[in-house]
């Protein structure tokens, strides 16, 4: 029986193991249960009562041996049972981790040889939760080391780092629930990722760590607001936020989902934060990212980015070309008053078709506009909607609601009063918070009028002259029509959108109606939040005047001053105003009493900057040294999400270029290359659905039932039948099968840790890039990581051997010295030349396809020669780096395998040295035989004659002529008189 030798760890304070211990068989002195695969053998079953077995197979009485199963069952309880490994992984792995730690093996010098070229993988800031990582997580931080590791061994200095993007919300809510602080549960959770990375041995250079949370860091965050400050690109103002209640405190709109807090399910209001909130006018701090917008649209077109994230970045920097157009408000008897809107329109050639206005919940004149009689109902509509997120209102499939203002207003064109509406699907953060609406040419704006039955007025034909599907608005460009008015000076009609649109930007200019308008969607960046834990903003107030300044740089950092009550004051004032000492200081200019800013940065302010710190992380004088950043600059590859699409990598981006405007850094952007990878999905779950007495029901019909019950079914309990999933009691109940994002409210989250105690890290790594293209989404199966482990246990029996008799491995390899043969070469380069290209093309699954082949093929072998297998070992190194190192160690290198030259495929190897040549025979194709390229006619000819096939076509029968085309074909043309004479005889 081949049993592997596995080195058990002791529990805390269980004596050491002084022999080795072995699984049996049922026969043996240990029975193995007969429900439970030897594979899957928990720790807790390894450890059962934190007992050790002190003694193993050697030194046993016979007697003993003879002992009762039930006796033996019984000492089983108490003592552990080791498990038969694949290959000894348990061992290998903590041993090349700790030799990597002590040896800082993964170590990027500060001061690197700038000759070589240089490689800067980056994954995405992770934020350190209680939860710890799932083995969602490590699909991309397991393709940035198989990058990383690739580089290193092609002769690049690689920059590879880890650190925490660790202020935040989340920690903040734990401590104002359990009274800790938040900087105890953060470092416990850095602690706890940092160990998880270790174990699944990823080759971070963990002498560079940081974290957004260490003064030393966040002093240069605060140095770039100072500098956005003396730029006049941070400000302060009071403007519509997200307000959270029960938080007490103001969100960003990604921290909002459907009109509530992501954290805790909260109800949130939009609104400005006024008096009736804080008692004082609340400003907030704002960063003037559309001063970048243009620059920021512009430089996408440079980035090798998906497209995908590139068209969201355009999406949410929205330029548009128009106009801005006043409409002027009418009083209760249809004059005209001194009070305008102004629309923002990028269709002005529609203007004659306006037939109503429509202003936004939070428009500023909303309040001066309404009409007596329609106040209640307008301040009830604006209630309501500030409890709706910018997403929710502007959602296209939702059913249009709005509120008569009980007010007109003139069109500047045609001269007719139209109604002036309230509606949500209007933003008071686009545009001027007003707009024209035709309802004849937008969708939103038809389906708004039909609903509350306002005239729909055509004013563009297609330029086809093909009708308009009946109830429905055309939204395309074409030839005005209905669009004149003589006494206004204005006539359109007959010209094409285009000219038309010019028309009406040069009648409104002239008149002083308008002017032509560059708009955007993009919004300031609103930059305060009433936390505690967040960078303190570095700027004080003085007490006489309310003057803000900045701190003095050198007065860096402003650190957190220690609060034992961290919850909201429910005023909307921070929490740290509670915090009495610290926020009164002196101005050191004037020795002017003055208040600190107790509002704080908001998460992502750290994680704007921390690829650059990366790059020089002990620089206590600048933020990063310049000719470290001109040499490591830009990120090469950056890898994370694609929920951060927008919102981290164009905060980014901002912050970057207004850094290249002051000549901190070198390029115009900071990512060369982003790559998202799709999400792991838990398991799938299968969901049957029941009546309501309780009954199975096929899935296909229950919606036509209409109320249904569903059930959870296990796995065992499901069998496949063509495309579905149905019962296997009941084949024509079918199932729902679904696989879910892991969470640990679905209860379907699959921690790593578990999977590597069982499996090991390599196994893990590699079936996470086994599993499916790296940008695809996937789902997690654990079943399936078996195959990629009975994978790497192949190739270690390969290398080194089938266990001895007692369980353990020999220590050295079954290599031979012998040259290798040119077959063996082939495959070799074959597999060389595909694992290169897929890494680099970062197809990391087809790239473990061809070392399986070439596993396949090399159990074919008679001899497996050093020179083959050292290369194949430094293919693997990057997807199994614990296994390669081993096998490295084992094949004679006193060496880490980490920076040895990754194998070069030889072209001459690649080509193919052999055809497969059709043989006819008079003419009609009989077989084909495998011949060397170059082969001669004669040769070819004694290969078909040996063929089982061809050789009862050919031998003793007499032949008139052979005719050959070199590598293409052999054709045998018979005699066919001779062969009738011979047969007559």
């Amino acid at each position: 029986m081949n049993l592997t030798h596995t080195k058990l760890q002791p529990f805390p304070h269980s004596p050491p193991l002084t022999h080795p211990t072995f699984l049996f068989s049922s026969r043996s002195l240990l029975p193995f249960p007969r429900n439970l695969k030897p594979a899957h053998v928990s720790p807790s079953f390894l450890y059962k009562k934190h007992t050790l077995l002190r003694y193993g197979c050697f030194g046993v009485s016979r007697s003993r041996t003879r002992s009762s199963i039930s006796e033996v069952e019984e000492e089983q309880k108490q003592k552990p049972v080791l498990v038969k490994r694949a290959y000894p992984f348990d061992e290998i792995e903590p041993k090349w981790q700790r030799y990597w730690e002590q040896n800082r093996t993964f170590r990027t010098p500060n001061d690197v040889d700038t000759s070589k070229p240089k490689f800067y993988v980056l994954d995405m800031f992770p934020y350190p939760s209680g939860a710890g990582l799932h083995v969602g997580h490590p699909l991309g931080y397991t393709a940035t080391d198989i990058l990383a590791r690739f580089k290193r061994m092609q002769g690049y200095n690689v920059l590879h780092p880890m650190g925490w993007d660790a202020f935040g919300l989340p920690a903040e809510q734990y401590a104002i629930e359990t009274g800790t602080h938040p900087k105890l549960t953060t470092l416990r959770n850095i602690n706890r990722f940092r160990s998880q990375l270790k174990s699944l041995g990823f080759s971070y250079d963990w002498d560079r760590e940081i974290s957004t949370i260490e003064p030393e860091y966040y002093k240069w965050t605060q140095w770039i607001f100072l500098q956005l400050l003396k730029r006049g690109l941070a400000y302060q103002a009071e403007v519509p936020v997200n307000w959270c209640p029960a938080l007490g405190t103001v969100l960003a709109n990604e921290e909002v989902v459907d009109g509530v807090s992501e954290r805790g399910g909260h109800p949130v209001i939009r609104k400005v934060l006024s008096l009736f909130i804080t008692k004082q006018p609340m400003r907030q701090w704002m960063l003037k990212i559309t001063a970048y917008a243009d620059r920021l649209l512009e430089d996408l077109d440079e980035l090798d980015w998906p497209e995908s994230i590139k068209e969201m970045q355009r999406n949410w920097i929205g330029r548009s070309e128009g106009a801005e157009v006043e409409f002027c408000v009418l009083d209760s008897d249809g004059m005209e008053t001194d009070m305008k809107i102004t629309v923002y329109t990028t269709r002005p050639d529609t203007i004659f078709g306006a037939t109503y206005l429509v202003v936004a919940p939070e428009y500023t004149l909303l309040s001066s506009i309404v009409s007596t009689e329609q106040r209640e109902s307008v301040e009830g509509y604006q209630d309501i909607a500030s409890r709706k997120s910018d997403l929710e209102r502007t959602e296209l499939q939702k059913e249009k609601t709005g509120v008569f203002s009980g007010c007109y207003a003139k069109n500047p064109t045609s001269g007719e009063p139209i109604p002036i509406w309230v509606a949500d699907y209007v933003l008071g953060s686009y545009g001027t918070g007003a707009i024209m609406a035709v309802p004849a040419h937008d969708a939103r704006d038809h389906e708004f009028a039909s609903k509350f039955n306002i005239p729909i007025k055509w004013v563009v034909t297609p330029n086809n002259g093909s009708c308009v599907e009946s109830g429905k608005a055309y939204s395309g460009e074409g030839i005005i029509v209905n669009s004149s008015n003589l006494k206004v000076g204005l006539d359109i009609n007959g010209l094409s959108s285009k000219e038309a649109a010019y028309r009406v930007i040069e009648w409104a200019e002239k008149v002083g109606k308008g002017k032509k308008k560059v708009n955007y969607k993009l919004r300031d960046w609103l930059f305060a939040r009433q936390r505690y834990w967040g960078e303190p903003i570095p700027v004080i107030f003085l007490e006489d005047s309310g003057e803000s300044l900045p701190v003095l740089e050198s007065e860096l950092p402003l650190t957190l001053p220690e609060l034992d009550d961290f919850t909201p004051s429910g005023t909307g004032e921070p929490p740290l105003s509670k915090a009495v000492s610290w926020i009164k200081t002196i101005d050191p200019s004037s020795g002017k009493p003055a208040t600190r800013e107790t509002n704080t940065m908001p998460q992502w302010a750290g994680s704007c900057w921390y690829y650059l710190r990366f790059m020089d992380p002990k620089n206590s004088n600048e933020l990063v040294d310049k000719e470290k950043e001109k040499y490591w600059s830009p990120v090469d590859v950056y890898v994370g999400g694609a929920e951060h699409a927008v919102l981290h990598l164009l905060y980014s981006r901002f912050w970057h270029k207004v850094l290249y405007d002051i000549g901190v850094v070198s390029t115009k952007e900071p990512f060369k290359c982003v790559i998202n990878q799709g999400i792991i999905l838990g398991e799938v779950q299968y969901t049957a659905c029941k009546d309501t007495d309780g009954n199975y029901i096929s899935a296909d019909s229950a919606d036509d039932l209409g109320e249904y019950l569903q059930e959870i079914i296990p796995e065992e309990r499901v069998v496949k039948s063509g495309e579905f999933f149905v019962l296997k009691d009941n084949p024509n109940i079918r199932l729902i099968a679904r696989a879910h994002k892991m969470s640990k409210s679905r209860g379907n989250v699959v921690n790593p840790d578990d999977v590597v105690s069982e499996y090991g890290a390599d196994s893990l790594r590699l079936y996470e890039m086994f599993m499916g293209p790296f940008r695809d989404s996937k789902t997690w199966n654990t079943s399936g990581i078996e195959g990629v482990h009975r994978f790497l246990g192949r190739t270690w029996r390969l290398i080194v051997g089938s266990p001895l008799h007692h369980g353990a491995f020999r220590d050295g390899t079954l290599v031979t010295d012998e040259e290798p043969t040119t077959e063996q070469l082939r495959t070799l380069h074959k597999c060389i030349a595909k694992v290169t290209e897929e890494i680099e093309g970062t197809r990391f699954n087809t790239g473990i396809s061809a070392m399986m082949e070439f596993i396949n093929a090399a159990y074919k072998w008679d001899k497996q020669p050093k020179a083959i297998i050292e290369a194949f070992v430094l293919l693997l190194s990057p997807y199994a780096p614990h296994m390669a190192e081993e096998l490295w160690s084992r094949l004679g290198h006193p060496d880490s395998i980490a920076y040895e030259a990754f194998p070069k495929a030889d072209p001459a190897y690649l080509k193919e040295s052999t055809v497969v040549l059709p043989v006819q025979i008079n003419g009609k194709t009989r077989g084909t035989i495998q011949v060397e390229k170059g082969c001669s006619e004669e040769d070819a000819f004694t290969l078909a004659s040996q063929d089982e096939k061809l050789s009862k076509y050919l031998n003793g029968k007499p032949i008139k002529k052979r005719i050959f085309v070199p590598g293409k074909i052999l054709n045998v043309i018979l005699d066919r008189q001779n062969v009738k004479a011979g047969s007559i005889q």
